[in-house]
């Protein structure tokens, strides 16, 4: 079945009040392309102020604590997302993993309480280069996703993004024979563990940038981008949504 693109910036910790004007830009040129659905995940500081500055745009967090409340200092729980006027939040991403010691099940528990808070959740994947270079890349992701994926979910509001760590930020970018491969093994996956795998989408993500966006969003499988540094201007962004929407 047909899936609507979905390109979504992950700005990290970048942006500051003055960036805001480049989220606009953003989000008037992204309705000009109705068949693709856009989002950005600012800092937790600046959700807010987008969410006013740009209505009825999606705006989502990076990450989210699995607790609703408690004693968690620095923590930001999927219910606080949700009152600054988030739609979505961003789980698992490599450099939560790989910085911050997160395991399967810390993922796995922050997105099913992201869900539970009424989020949309996109759960990132994604191997570091020895993996890749030792041939392993597939099974690791596919044991990630085994471990990260919720119980149970509407797979409206669960997206699997596909990062792999030696690609983010760094120039370098798999074959899109690679992607189609990965991507289609994590299809699979979803099959095996969810009735409704047809309707899941996966991302790309990993040096996106406006002139290899139409290969990469071409690949089979793949429904969509995750992208980095690329999402902080309309002016490198916005290619990245005219490629998905050219692509219908």
């Amino acid at each position: 079945m047909a899936r609507r693109k979905y390109v979504v910036g992950n700005w990290k910790m970048n942006g500051l009040v003055a960036a805001l004007g480049e989220a606009q830009a953003i989000f008037a040129a992204a309705g000009t392309h109705p068949s693709v659905d856009v989002a950005l995940c600012p800092p937790f500081t600046l959700i807010g102020a987008m969410v006013t500055a740009a209505p009825g745009a999606a705006v989502g967090g990076q990450d989210c604590h699995a607790a609703a409340s408690g004693a968690f200092t620095g923590s930001v729980a999927a219910s606080m997302l949700v009152d600054t006027g988030a739609s979505l939040v961003i789980v698992g991403h490599s450099e939560r993993r790989e910085g911050f010691g997160e395991t399967d099940a810390d993922v796995k528990a922050k997105a099913e309480a992201a869900l539970a808070a009424g989020l949309s959740v996109i759960l990132c994947v994604g191997e570091p280069r020895e993996v890749r270079e030792s041939g392993g890349a597939i099974d690791y992701v596919l044991a990630q996703i085994a471990g990260s994926l919720p119980e149970s979910f509407d797979p409206a509001r669960l997206a699997i993004a596909y990062e792999p760590i030696w690609a983010i930020g760094t120039g370098l970018v798999p074959t899109v024979v690679d992607v189609a491969d990965m991507h289609g093994a994590i299809r699979t996956k979803l099959r095996e563990q969810s009735g409704a795998a047809a309707t899941i989408r996966i991302l790309y993500g990993g040096s996106v940038n406006g002139e290899n966006a139409a290969e990469l969003l071409d690949a089979g499988d793949v429904d969509g981008a995750l992208v980095g540094g690329a999402s902080l201007t309309a002016g490198k962004f916005v290619p990245i949504v005219e490629a998905a929407a050219a692509l219908g």
